[in-house]
């Protein structure tokens, strides 16, 4: 099993940054790849950045290309989100995801483990 915990949120006004971390733990080498995605109320959860932590090819959401970057420790342990310029519609949880496969994957039937998430909330 692996373990991902989430910290990093919090409260910032428009224009602002945050990084995000997630730290995995347990069986860490059976990760190959990781994601960050989102969910704000009343949404579905949905893709914001991924990860090959091997390969460093990286995958961005058309909503946050350009503001975002993933990037992982070198010991592929820890992944983080930073985020820049944020917006009121970035508001949300933010989950770290942990995936088996090497490929870069979208959809959250893709990832195996799960942190609990860390709030995001973009004052205007």
């Amino acid at each position: 099993q692996v373990q991902l915990v989430e910290s990093g949120g919090g409260l910032v006004q428009a224009g602002g940054s945050l990084r995000l971390s997630c730290a995995a733990s347990g069986r860490t080498f059976s990760i190959y790849a990781m994601g960050w995605f989102r969910q704000a109320p009343g949404k579905e959860r949905e893709i914001v950045a991924a990860i090959n932590g091997y390969t460093g090819r990286t995958y961005y959401a058309d909503s946050v290309k350009g503001r975002c970057s993933i990037s992982t420790n070198n010991a592929k342990t820890t992944v983080y989100l930073q985020m820049n310029t944020l917006q009121p519609e970035d508001t949300a949880v933010y989950y770290c995801a942990a995936r088996k496969e090497a490929s870069l994957a979208t959809r959250t039937y893709e990832y195996d483990y799960w942190g609990q998430g860390t709030q995001v909330t973009v004052s205007s």
